[in-house]
């Protein structure tokens, strides 16, 4: 397993979906160890296949996409029977589909908020069980705002180390 060496804290870029209740509390957690965060729309960015595919690693193609997406729901988005090009020609088009937050640091990229090298060496430990990754809306259709939601706006305008 690889390990790094990372300032804690840093700087992070970190790509979410506005209104996103999940990464409300990953961006509580990165601050609450020190990090400073540049918060970006994940929707809004202008990604091309060649910016996108550092995020993802040596991750298995399934794994680059955000399960709770309406088109992966409705089983319009099949991700385990695509390409490594035809999975980010599709996220490039909608970005719903990616896994978020995706976090850069350092010359590092990762996506996802879950155990592992990254997290660790942002000094970031879950408990066993916890779970910041999962839409935290839940339910069968979990249905999300659109745009900033009340909680999302609020945790970025009163935390420290988020500026967005």
């Amino acid at each position: 397993m690889a390990t790094f060496n990372l300032p804690v804290p840093g700087e992070l870029v970190f790509y979410e979906k506005p209104g996103c209740l999940s990464n409300a509390r990953q961006k509580a957690r990165l601050v609450a160890v020190g990090h400073c965060l540049e918060v970006r729309n994940l929707l809004l960015e202008l990604w091309t296949a060649e910016r996108l595919r550092p995020f993802f690693g040596t991750r298995p193609v399934a794994e680059w996409f955000n399960p709770s997406a309406p088109r992966i729901r409705k089983g319009e988005v099949q991700p385990a029977a695509l390409s490594e090009s035809e999975a980010l020609a599709l996220m490039v088009a909608d970005p719903l589909l990616i896994r978020r937050p995706l976090i850069e640091t350092a010359g590092l990229y990762d996506c996802g908020f879950e155990p592992g090298p990254i997290l660790r060496a942002l000094g970031v430990e879950l408990e066993d069980g916890e779970d910041l990754q999962s839409c935290s809306r839940g339910g069968v259709d979990p249905v999300c705002p659109e745009g900033h939601s009340t909680v999302s706006m609020a945790a970025s305008a009163e935390s420290p180390g988020v500026r967005g």
